[in-house]
C-alpha cells in the first residue's frame, strides 16, 4: 500500500510541476522542491520493490544516478522563468523557475577543442533517442580504432540516455547518458550531458522553444 501511494504521490508531481512552473507561482518551487527529495527516494523504492537495496538495485542506480546532487538554489540573475543556462566553467546547468529561484544539475560540457558558447532554443524533445554519430566524429574514431556505427537505436547502451532536448538546428543537444561518472567534467563532444535521472526531470518541465544560454 505504502508502495502504491509513493507511485501516486510521484504521478501527480510530475503532471502537477509543468503546469505549475508556467503559471510561475511559488508553487512550481514547492514541487520542485517534493521531487528532489520525495521522488528520488521513490524511485530506489520501486527498483527495490519495498526491501532493502539489494547490489543489483544499486547497481542500475549507479547507471542513470548523477555524482552531484542535483537542487534548488537561490539564482539572482536577470532570465526570464524557464531559460536554461549552462556554465562551462562550473560545469552546471541552472534551470530558472522565477522568484529568485533555479534548480541547479551537474553536467558534462564540451572537452577541449570542442567547447562552446552561444544562444538558442530548444526545437525536440525525445525520449530514449536515436543516436546517429555525426561523419566527422565516425572518422575521428575510426583513426583510434574504435568503429561508431551508423546510427543506433534508444537504450540503455546508447550514448544519448533516456532523454534529449535538441537545440535549433545545430548538431548539439542537452541528452542522457550512460557514463554519469563524466558529469562535472569537460568530456564530450560539445552537447550537455547529464546524468538519466536528472534529464528526465529537467525534460518534464521544459517545453518546445524554452530558451538555451551556454556560456564560459
Amino acid at each position: 500500500m505504502k508502495r502504491r501511494t509513493l507511485a501516486i504521490i510521484a504521478t501527480a508531481l510530475l503532471i502537477a510541476a509543468p503546469a505549475a512552473q508556467a503559471a510561475g507561482t511559488d508553487r512550481s518551487v514547492e514541487l520542485a522542491s517534493l521531487q528532489t527529495g520525495t521522488l528520488k527516494t521513490g524511485w530506489l523504492q520501486v527498483l527495490s520493490e519495498g526491501k532493502p537495496a539489494t547490489e543489483k538495485v544499486r547497481a542500475r542506480k549507479d547507471i542513470n544516478a548523477s555524482p552531484i546532487q542535483r537542487e534548488l538554489i537561490a539564482f539572482n540573475e536577470t532570465a526570464a522563468p524557464g531559460t536554461i543556462i549552462i556554465d562551462n566553467s562550473d560545469r552546471r546547468l541552472y534551470h530558472v523557475l522565477g522568484n529568485g529561484i533555479a534548480m541547479r544539475y551537474g553536467v558534462s560540457v564540451g572537452r577541449d577543442g570542442f567547447i562552446w558558447t552561444g544562444a538558442n532554443t530548444v526545437s525536440r524533445k525525445a525520449e530514449w533517442p536515436t543516436w546517429t554519430p555525426p561523419e566527422d566524429m565516425r572518422a575521428r574514431e575510426a583513426k583510434k580504432g574504435n568503429i561508431l556505427p551508423a546510427s543506433m537505436k534508444g537504450g540503455i547502451k546508447n550514448p544519448l540516455g533516456a532523454r534529449a532536448l535538441y537545440l535549433g538546428s545545430t548538431i548539439y543537444r542537452i541528452h542522457g547518458t550512460n557514463q554519469p561518472s563524466s558529469i562535472g567534467k569537460a568530456m564530450s563532444s560539445g552537447c550537455i550531458r547529464m546524468a538519466n535521472e536528472d534529464v528526465e526531470h529537467l525534460y518534464a518541465n521544459v517545453t518546445i522553444g524554452t530558451k538555451v544560454v551556454v556560456r564560459d
